[in-house]
C-alpha cells in the first residue's frame, strides 16, 4: 500500500514537469482509513508546496491520517514557510518519505523535527523513482551546475547530415515532437555558432499545446552571431551568448543593444570553457541544459566529461559518403578501450525511430544521485 500511494504521489508531482525551476518536483497524497482525503502537487517555484496544497484539500481530515511524499518536507524558510511546522500544527501522525532532500538547507533536517514531535517516518519508499524524477534537481542542488542532456539524431550509418550539409529531416515526425517535448522541460537549450549560421534556428518549443520556451545559449567565441537571427531578433526567448575576451567589443556592443545577454567566459584552445559557462548556468539558478549542437560542441562536452545522459535518435536512412558528418568530431581517442562508457541504457521505439537513452559512467554529481536513490 505503501508503494500504491507513493506512485500516486510521483505521478502528482510529474504534472509540474519543467515548472517548478530551481525548486524540484514534489507530489504529496493524504490517506486516512485507507481513504485518500488530500492530493498536492508543487506547482511553481515561489508557490506552495505539495505538502501544503495537499493539507489544505485535506482540511480538518489530515488530523491523525499519514502524508506520502516524494520528497522530505523542508525545515527551512525560504520563499514558503516549512512545511515541517504545517504537517505538525495539522496533526499528522506519519510521514512515508520517498528520498531525502539533498539540499543542504534540508538534508535530514526535516525527518529529524518530524520524529523529534513524535510523528512515525518512513524512509525510502521508491527511493530511485523519487530520484530519476528529480535528476536534473540533484545534480544542480549538489553541483551548482545546471543537468545537461545531450541530444543528437543519425542515420544507420552514423551520419547527422549529407555530403552538402542538408540535414532536414533525418528522423521523424514523432522524434521531433519528442525533442519538442525535452524543449518544453528544460530550463536552457544550447548550440553552437555554427547551428546558428548554418541554420538560423529559432530554439523554441513548438508544440500543440502551450510549451514553455527554454533560454537559449549559445557558444560563440568572437560574437559572430548574426544581428538579423533569429535568436537575437525574434523576442521568442531569452537569449544568452557566450564569448571569450577575443570576441570584438563592437560586436557585443551591438547584440547587447538587442537585449542579448553576452557572457565573457574563459577559453580554451577550441573556444570557449564549457565547464565554466556550465558555471555560470548554475549560479543564475539555471538547472538542467538541453545541447542541440553539432559535431564540435559534443565532442567538446563529452570530452570533458560535462554530460550527464544521452538521447540519441537512430534513424532507418542511409547516407553514405566519407565527407558526410558523424555526432561526434574533435581528434577522437586512439585506443577503443577509452571510449565513453554509459549506463543505465534504455532504448524505445519512437516513430520509425530507435531512441537509445543513457547516463556517462564517470559524471559529475552520479554519486549524490546515488545516494538519493538507495532504499534505506
Amino acid at each position: 500500500m505503501d508503494e500504491k500511494y507513493m506512485g500516486q504521489a510521483l505521478a502528482l508531482a510529474q504534472y509540474a514537469k519543467g515548472r517548478t525551476s530551481p525548486n524540484p518536483m514534489v507530489g504529496a497524497v493524504i490517506v486516512r482509513d485507507g481513504r485518500v482525503v488530500g492530493e498536492g502537487w508543487h506547482r511553481k517555484a515561489g508557490t506552495p508546496h505539495a505538502e501544503i496544497n495537499a493539507l489544505q484539500q485535506a482540511g480538518d481530515l489530515a488530523y491523525n491520517a499519514s502524508i506520502y511524499v516524494t520528497l522530505e518536507p523542508c525545515s527551512h524558510h525560504g520563499r514558503t514557510g516549512p512545511c515541517v511546522e504545517a504537517l505538525i500544527a495539522a496533526g499528522i501522525k506519519k510521514v512515508i518519505i520517498a528520498m531525502t532532500d539533498p539540499n543542504p538547507l534540508v538534508a535530514g533536517q526535516g525527518i529529524s523535527k518530524l520524529r523529534e514531535a513524535g510523528i512515525e517516518v518512513i524512509e525510502g519508499v521508491l527511493a530511485k523513482e523519487a530520484a530519476k524524477l528529480n535528476e536534473t534537481f540533484i545534480k544542480w542542488i549538489s553541483t551548482k551546475k545546471p543537468f545537461v542532456l545531450l541530444k543528437s539524431a543519425m542515420s544507420l550509418d552514423g551520419k547527422i547530415a549529407s555530403y552538402t550539409g542538408h540535414s532536414k529531416w533525418i528522423t521523424g515526425v514523432e522524434s521531433r515532437i519528442y525533442v519538442h517535448q525535452l524543449r518544453d522541460t528544460y530550463d536552457a537549450i544550447l548550440v553552437g555558432i555554427g547551428t546558428v549560421l548554418a541554420d538560423n534556428p529559432t530554439l523554441t518549443t513548438r508544440l500543440a499545446y502551450q510549451g514553455k520556451n527554454p533560454i537559449r545559449v549559445v557558444v560563440d567565441s568572437m560574437a559572430r552571431t548574426p544581428i538579423h537571427s533569429n535568436v537575437v531578433t525574434d523576442g521568442l526567448a531569452r537569449t544568452m551568448i557566450a564569448v571569450t575576451d577575443k570576441a570584438p567589443q563592437e560586436k557585443i556592443d551591438a547584440l547587447r543593444a538587442y537585449g542579448v545577454e553576452v557572457i565573457e567566459c574563459e577559453k580554451t584552445t577550441a573556444g570557449v570553457n564549457l565547464s565554466h559557462l556550465f558555471k555560470i548556468l548554475g549560479e543564475q539558478q539555471i538547472t538542467s541544459t538541453l545541447i542541440e549542437g553539432g559535431a564540435a560542441i559534443n565532442a567538446s562536452v563529452l570530452e570533458d566529461n560535462l554530460v550527464d545522459k544521452i538521447n540519441w535518435f537512430i534513424a532507418p536512412k542511409i547516407i553514405g559518403g566519407v565527407d558526410a558528418p558523424g555526432p561526434v568530431g574533435g581528434k577522437g581517442i586512439a585506443d577503443v578501450n577509452d571510449a565513453k562508457g554509459f549506463e543505465d541504457i534504455h532504448m524505445e521505439a519512437i516513430g520509425e525511430d530507435i531512441l537509445i537513452s543513457a547516463y556517462l559512467r564517470n559524471r559529475e554529481g552520479r554519486d549524490v544521485y546515488r545516494t538519493c536513490g538507495r532504499i534505506r
